[in-house]
């Protein structure tokens, strides 16, 4: 006979663990099924490990420009491996952290691989053996996603690389080209830039960062170019030609003339696609949509007693939306009344250097959406804690809706501007107005100072410009 559990969430990663997480507090006899790492791939080759890496470059990137701080050294130089090993052993203690809070909270991890047989039915296999069946009153799947492949630029695993080899190379290369410009794109490029690559993106569209502030991906571009890096916008690769330890590719640039560039390694970074496959879905007539699974703000399938969450369900693919997916459905699934899914107050983080993050509406958005804006502005030259960091480079954009004063986004690029993102985020979910955040006393000197002045600088009242 099947095990029966309350809740079964298919998939171990950031979503899936939460949703687990939040299940079992709230009673649920509650099982994992992962069929290789908990943590997901957030957690193992993911958000976590790169911003180890990222760290590691950070580091290097000061300590080759010491006399900026009255500081002195010599023979700086990197060990890949190191830096390697070290994000290895970040993602490896906190993959331990969470089987824990599996074992803490009481849920039980099954190891292998899920299958749909029912609504609320699966069986699960392990190397092609079955490891038993189980049933549940609610399946939610959180299966995740993975990168995306285009026709000619395959990914082989030696050649041309997803962001899994990009995270653990045997030497750094002296020349790459990174395809796509999101944040895993730029990401990348980032961090083998500042190790001294040679590093060219090619981007289709026609702004790096395609999903932020025409304004801020401007200011992040030429902060990224005067590091050395080579943008070329409004191109594609139309293909590879592999060597023996090199690959040309062929560029069609936005007129339609097109050029051949060689180098050592390609990164491909044009997005990610769901994991709807092998899931038995067709069988059941869940709805799909784009590659993902279609769910309402609740995370309900069109199928009843079935739900998705995190990547899987759909844009934006961030650790973050998958977490607070999971803890919406499971407490819908309770009979709590949670707020559906607020997807234009769902921050963006990028941890390039000039870093990046923003929320809600850009400034063209909310045009195109009918309002009339309000738009503040403040630079990081206005700012003593910006000044006395040495990263006096960046922007702090807010828009606001004219007439009611409603902040409908904010944007940001510089120093630290990932955690300083997370105070617009509270003030659009607590509905906050312009006249409420001005009367807030930021406090001195803080790089956050900035975001209480492009507030007021969006009703002429900045102080420091």
């Amino acid at each position: 006979m099947a095990e029966t559990f309350d809740i079964i969430v298919v998939g171990g990663g950031p979503g899936g663990y939460v949703a687990a997480i939040r299940a079992a507090q709230l009673g649920f006899k509650t099982a994992v099924v992962e069929k290789k790492h908990l943590g997901g791939i957030c957690l193992n080759w993911g958000c976590i490990p790169t911003k180890a890496l990222l760290r590691s470059a950070e580091v290097y990137h000061y300590m080759q420009h010491p006399g900026d701080y009255g500081l002195s050294a010599t023979g700086v130089s990197f060990d890949i491996k190191k830096i390697v090993e070290r994000s290895r052993g970040v993602s490896k203690r906190l993959n331990g952290g969470v089987a824990f809070l599996m074992k803490k909270n009481k849920v039980t991890v099954i190891d292998g691989v899920a299958k749909l047989t029912g609504a609320t039915s699966l069986t699960v296999t392990k190397d092609g053996a079955k490891v038993g069946d189980y049933s549940a009153k609610h399946v939610i799947l959180a299966t995740g996603a993975r990168p995306r492949a285009l026709p000619g630029l395959e990914p082989d695993g030696k050649l041309v690389w997803t962001y899994f080899e990009a995270m653990v190379p045997e030497a750094t290369p002296k020349s790459l080209l990174v395809v796509g410009s999101g944040a895993i794109g730029i990401e990348f490029a980032s961090f083998y830039r500042t190790l001294g690559v040679d590093v060219t993106v090619v981007e289709v569209m026609p702004q790096i960062l395609p999903v932020e502030d025409e304004e801020i991906a401007t200011i992040a571009r030429k902060r990224l170019e005067k590091q050395g890096m080579k943008i070329m916008t409004g191109a594609k690769v139309l293909g590879l030609k592999k060597g023996a330890d090199s690959v040309t590719a062929t560029i069609e640039d936005g007129k339609g003339k097109q050029s051949e560039l060689t180098v050592d390694r390609v990164i491909s970074a044009v997005g990610v696609v769901g994991n709807i496959e092998d899931l038995g879905l067709e069988a059941l007539g869940v709805a799909t949509e784009k590659g993902c699974i279609k769910i309402d703000g609740y995370g309900r399938t069109n199928v009843a007693g079935l739900y998705a969450i995190g990547d899987v369900a759909g844009p934006p693919m961030l650790a973050h939306k998958a977490e607070h997916e999971g803890v919406i459905c499971v407490e819908a699934i309770k009979g709590l009344h949670p707020h559906p899914m607020k997807k234009e107050q769902i921050p963006g983080c990028t941890y390039c250097n000039p870093q990046v993050a923003s929320v809600g509406f850009t400034e063209k958005k909310a045009k195109e959406a009918g309002y009339e804006v309000k738009v503040g502005r403040f630079p990081f030259t206005g700012n003593g804690k910006a000044i006395a960091l040495g990263e006096d480079q960046g922007l702090v954009k807010t828009v606001f809706d004219a007439k009611t004063g409603q902040l409908l986004g904010a944007h940001m690029v510089g120093a630290e501007v990932t955690e300083l993102i997370q105070g617009f985020v509270v003030a659009m979910g607590l509905e906050t107005t312009e006249e409420e955040l001005m009367h807030t006393v930021f406090p001195h000197p803080t790089l956050s100072e900035m975001m209480h002045e492009a507030v007021l600088d969006a009703y002429g009242r900045a102080i420091h410009i």
